[in-house]
This record gives structure tokens, C-alpha cells and sequence, in this order.
């Protein structure tokens, strides 16, 4: 995940593998080779990194986080392309950040390092391992999209629960 990174020489890309049992993810790994950072949960064992047991960071307020989002790849000709919620999100938040990879954006979720992030039109296998790495480190996840591919928001409780409201559940129009 985090190929344009990849091919542009910028560290944050990784290797994201999610295991699946009857459509439920039982165990996840994500290694972001050139950062060095090992991200591994296994269903009701907890999620680490680098060998340390981490959780999400516990933030309840808005305005003391840090979140993160991405774009679609057809950002260009879909109007439907996120910008209407990161205006939304944006004036609220301490700090947006765009790192270009959904598993280690989703394992910085789970480690405490950003305390959510949002983004559409992503594939299972970006996010499969990351979203159980999410919920073993203790935060939530939703899926708020069924239109745009696989679309998830994930933080800790409570930031999760006010994202929610504040990001488009429809396709934007022109």
C-alpha cells in the first residue's frame, strides 16, 4: 500500500496482509520496510508494534486531535472525491495530515500517533489488516460508504463517534 510513495521515493509505503476466516479478519501484519515499523494484531491478542503492545490514544476532544485522510484514485473526474468532507473535518480538527497509505494511516490510528482518519474508494486489502489492527489497540471503526468501494472511518471512540456526523454518507453532485 502507498505505491505512488513507493515510486516516488517518499518512506511511507508498506506491505499489508490481512487474513480472513469465513469474512472476518483474524490476523493482520504491516510492515512499513523503509520506516522500520512492524504493525501485527491478532484477534482478541492485542496490536503491536515493533513487538510493543500499543493503544489508541484515548482523545475525546475534537480540537486536541490529529487525523488523517486520502483521496480516490479518480479524484480528477469524480466529483465525489472527499474534498467536501475534509472542508468539513478540517476547521475542527488540531491537525490534518495525508500520509498516502491506508495501513500504516489505520496503524498510526491504532498506535496513538493520529487520532483518526477517513478516506473512500479504498479496496479490502488496503485496509483489511489495519481495521483489525484499529479494534484490537482499542478504537472503532465504521464502514459509512456502501457506494464508493470499501470507505472507512476509523479512530478512537470518541472521535469516531463525532467524525460520523460530519462526513458525507452520499455521492457528491456537480
Amino acid at each position: 500500500d502507498g505505491t505512488t510513495n513507493f515510486s516516488q521515493g517518499l518512506p511511507q509505503f508498506s506491505v499489508s496482509i490481512g487474513i480472513e476466516h469465513n469474512g472476518v479478519t483474524e490476523i493482520g501484519v504491516v510492515y512499513a520496510a523503509y520506516l522500520n515499523e512492524l504493525f501485527h494484531a491478532i484477534r482478541g491478542r492485542g496490536a503491536y508494534m515493533n513487538g510493543e503492545l500499543v493503544k489508541v490514544s484515548g482523545k475525546a476532544r475534537l480540537d486536541q486531535c490529529v487525523v488523517a485522510t486520502g483521496f480516490p484514485v479518480d479524484k480528477d473526474r469524480n466529483p465525489d472525491n472527499n474534498v467536501d468532507n475534509l472542508t468539513r473535518v478540517l476547521p475542527h480538527v488540531r491537525g490534518m495530515r495525508r500520509l498516502g497509505s491506508a495501513a500504516i494511516d489505520l496503524c498510526y490510528v491504532g498506535a496513538g500517533f493520529l487520532d483518526g482518519y477517513w478516506e473512500l474508494n479504498l479496496h479490502q486489502w488496503d485496509v483489511s489488516a489495519g481495521l483489525l489492527f484499529v479494534e484490537e489497540a482499542g478504537g472503532s471503526y465504521t464502514h459509512f460508504r456502501t457506494d464508493r468501494n470499501v470507505s472507512v472511518l476509523a479512530g478512537t471512540p470518541a472521535i469516531h463517534d463525532q467524525l460520523l456526523p460530519m462526513l458525507s454518507t452520499e455521492a457528491a453532485t456537480k
